[in-house]
């Protein structure tokens, strides 16, 4: 029976969020047709992760998305419903959290956007990335959802009519509609938590993978015994979809280590169609070959130079909208997986990016996945069937330290020295 379902904007954050049940030994899954029958796509799971795919939406279909799955789950009398939001706050926030709210019948929904262990942390209100008010970090500069106002009640004024107020882990407000609840540490998380639940305020809520770590104790979900690191594939392979700054610099550093960095032409991410073409077919067989032989390789959808200015001037040249050309971007790199993909697997699989990850899923006709393992804070194992079951780590692109990809090079050495 399904306990709590989570409805994510983006893949990578569905995975992030599952995450925390996961490798506490609680039954989770992943889905990405929202329109799909819960009860049977969660099986045995007490945890289902409906990703909705509403980041880059307008704010009224974001709010119509989110509507339609909420009132699924009041329907199927589903007790507890968590709004997952990105931890740097972009999307549709406010319009988001008021569809949840209405569509939940609820008359507060307490939402917790802080993500302690990254960082990102609400004080008085005001959401920091590492220090910095949203608006003037990494995420305020975000080429396709910048976040253009730090104060979280303001944020959500921006998209909604309900009534927001702000209130600490142990003061909440006294008004109804949506209580921005601050949170400086993980401790922060655990007393809103507890207090929400006596107070019986978290049948509707929201927040980021921060407070859902708390929720498997505070809603007494069943625990079996948790999952271990399993046998992965030796050599990784990376693609990379982000043209986050944080992303970018782990690719540099680890291309400076020794991984093989390859940027992806103009012409091969931003054509559709090219790797249907001649020229499109030899380029995939060679880096077929390139994986093969060499374990640690990196496609990059990125320009080598750091503004992107070769990729810039071909979306002017073609007349294209920038959602266009993220769309294309993400297809193409979407396209590269299964042709790359063997059986057995021999390369470990990382994919950065929501976007870059959900195109890879649906060519390989995936639409389930189970969460394992946090491998780093952010940094997601899970598993799926596809000529078998596969591995695959993920990554949302504004997540990890610059060491990030050599230090899965480590553990995946280890692991393959453990085995031998």
């Amino acid at each position: 029976m399904i306990r709590l379902i989570i409805i994510a904007d983006d893949f990578t954050g569905g995975l992030d969020t599952g995450v925390q049940f996961s490798q506490k030994g609680i039954r989770t899954r992943v889905v990405t047709d929202w329109k799909t029958d819960y009860l049977q796509a969660a099986g045995e799971c007490e945890v289902l992760v409906v990703v909705a795919e509403t980041r880059h939406l307008s704010p009224s279909e974001a709010a119509r998305i989110v509507s339609a799955i909420v009132r699924k789950a009041v329907i199927l009398n589903i007790p507890f419903i968590y709004k997952k939001t990105d931890s740097g706050l972009r999307g549709n926030i406010g319009a988001e959290l008021s569809a949840a709210l209405n569509a939940g019948a609820a008359k507060v929904l307490p939402f917790l956007p802080s993500l302690p262990a990254l960082g990102r942390i609400t004080v008085g209100g005001i959401h920091y990335i590492s220090g910095v008010p949203v608006a003037e970090s990494v995420f305020g500069r975000d080429p396709f959802d910048p976040v253009t106002e730090s104060d979280v009640c303001q944020l959500i004024r921006q998209q909604s009519p309900v009534p927001v107020s702000g209130g600490s882990p142990d003061r909440f407000p006294q008004r109804e509609g949506i209580w921005v609840i601050d949170a400086a540490s993980e401790e922060d998380l655990v007393t809103a938590g507890r207090k929400l639940r006596d107070a019986s305020h978290l049948r509707v809520m929201a927040g980021c993978a921060g407070f859902a770590s708390a929720l498997p104790d505070l809603l007494e979900l069943r625990k079996e015994p948790v999952p271990t690191l399993p046998p992965l594939p030796s050599g990784l392979l990376v693609l990379c979809g982000s043209v986050n700054p944080i992303t970018r610099r782990q690719l540099a550093h680890a291309e400076l280590a020794g991984f093989t960095r390859i940027h992806l032409l103009p012409e091969q991410k931003l054509n559709a169609g090219y790797f249907e073409s001649a020229d499109g077919l030899l380029a995939l067989e060679t880096w077929r070959q390139m994986s093969r032989e060499l374990p640690w390789l990196i496609l990059d959808a990125n320009d080598s130079d750091p503004d992107n200015a070769s990729s810039l001037a071909f979306i002017a040249s073609h007349n294209m909208s920038m959602e266009h050309a993220r769309q294309c971007v993400s297809d193409s790199l979407g396209q590269t997986l299964p042709a790359l993909l063997e059986s057995p697997a021999k390369r470990t699989v990382l994919i950065t990016g929501g976007d870059t990850l959900l195109k890879c899923m649906e060519h390989l006709n995936i639409t389930r996945m189970e969460p394992l393992l946090e491998l780093f804070p952010g940094v997601v194992l899970s598993s799926f069937e596809a000529a078998g079951q596969r591995y695959i780590i993920t990554k949302s692109g504004g997540f990890g330290t610059d060491t990030l990809l050599c230090d899965l090079r480590e553990l995946l050495i280890d692991r393959q020295r453990r085995e031998s």
